[in-house]
């Protein structure tokens, strides 16, 4: 069993030693890696998949075994999703330097995996390699993605959309012996109010993130959660985030979230639920509107696979696609002029420890060999200023930035807010 060698070596290597060993053990088994913490939680959960499975649309989550998904953005023949089988299962706690294993599988790799997991941690190499994805994503130009905005600015104008969310890329070098274990750890101190991963595997390639955005929760207290975050504004150095003030704009960007939420709820006849917010809601260097909702499954039996419904109802929310999200993804297939991959899709982990929590894949990067390609996006209303949203998406790109520290802010003077 994992926990025993954990055990056995505790005393003469650190946890993060340790992760970084399960790390390249995996790669180099082609195997997956998946590692996570969600928000305000001091553990660390690490998952190595020996198989990794694709998986169809309307995946149901509740017969799950315990695994970590990873869906694209729009399913295409590039960008499969996949579920990440927890066929290893790690707890760590850094602070407390602890970590247990549990073996979930009686797989025939288990054994030559934890050896060879062995060997690495006697014999450590500074360098370290990931698994990459294939990619032709240039970076966006200022010009080109301003022009976007406007284009979709005219849209809703001219149709029926409200909102639309064009997204854009960046790409940046890599820093010297760069470690994605490292990264993932530095973003784990940076931001412990956002659900943070690492996900390696071969045909996804390898993303690290800090996202905010809860799609779907259901607890081991048996409780379903959702929320609209929308609307962004910079975190100014000593500004208490209730006394931000917002833009009509971003109000009611946020406000189509809500109804769209509430519109899925109706969907599937789902009447009762605690609705919470907008409140204020700091995401790093960050702040959104946020709304929170609610509901006790334990009170509404008639809803035993509510949590699939909705995540399938959900995505892609109006947060990262626009409203009405027919006419906003036309829009964005013929405008936007790149595949998104993983980014502004969904991923975290399903049925571990009882519980999942699935989020919108925002606030991420994806690894290639030398290069970091950076996502983010803006939400677009009549009321936008192109040049605004270029600085919002300079902003949200800094937050997984701080997992290379290459990234400088932007000039405080040119933000606008």
């Amino acid at each position: 069993m994992p926990k025993l060698l954990i055990e056995s070596f505790y005393t003469e290597f650190s946890v993060s030693e340790i992760i970084a060993a399960l790390f390249k053990t995996a790669v180099s088994k082609q195997f997956s890696f998946s590692a996570w913490r969600l928000p305000l939680q001091d553990t660390l959960q690490l998952s190595v998949t020996f198989e990794k499975e694709i998986i169809p649309e309307n995946f149901p989550l509740e017969n799950a075994p315990a695994g970590f998904i990873m869906h694209p953005f729009s399913v295409s023949g590039k960008n499969l999703a996949y579920f990440l089988k927890a066929d290893l299962l790690f707890e760590a706690d850094l602070k407390a330097e602890e970590i247990s294993g549990d073996n979930l599988t009686d797989s025939k790799f288990a054994e030559e995996f934890l050896s060879t997991l062995k060997t690495e941690l006697l014999t450590p190499e500074t360098d370290s390699n990931w698994h990459v994805a294939d990619s032709d994503i240039q970076a966006t130009s200022r010009s080109d993605f301003e022009a976007l905005v406007e284009n979709a600015i005219l849209f809703i104008k001219k149709s029926e959309a409200e909102k639309i969310v064009p997204s854009r890329t960046a790409q940046q070098p890599l820093p010297p012996h760069f470690s994605p274990v490292a990264g993932f750890i530095n973003l784990t101190q940076q931001y412990p109010l956002a659900f943070v991963s690492l996900v390696s595997a071969s045909k996804i390639g390898t993303w690290l993130g800090a996202s905010p955005e809860i799609l779907v929760q259901k607890d081991r207290h048996n409780i379903f959660k959702t929320m609209a975050l929308a609307g962004t504004q910079k975190l100014v150095s000593g500004q208490n985030a209730a006394d931000a003030i917002w833009r009509q704009k971003e109000i009611e960007e946020q406000s189509m979230v809500v109804r769209y939420i509430i519109s899925c709820f109706k969907k599937i006849r789902l009447r009762e639920y605690v609705e919470t917010g907008p409140r204020t809601a700091v995401a790093g260097n960050l702040l959104h509107l946020r709304s929170d909702f609610c509901v006790n499954l334990n009170e509404q039996p008639d809803f035993p696979t509510l949590t699939s419904d909705m995540l399938h109802l959900l995505h892609p929310t109006s947060a990262v696609c626009g409203q009405p999200k027919a006419a906003a993804l036309d829009f964005l297939h013929e405008h936007e002029n790149y595949d998104r991959k993983y980014y502004s899709g969904y991923l975290g982990p399903v049925n571990v420890n009882a519980e999942t929590a699935i989020f919108v894949n925002l606030r991420c990067l994806e690894l290639q060999k030398n290069e970091a390609i950076l996502y983010a996006g803006a939400g677009v209303t009549q009321d936008s200023d192109p040049q605004k949203e270029w600085l919002e998406t300079e902003l949200k790109m800094q937050t997984v930035a701080k997992a290379l520290q290459i990234l400088p802010l932007p000039d405080d003077t040119a933000t606008g807010y």
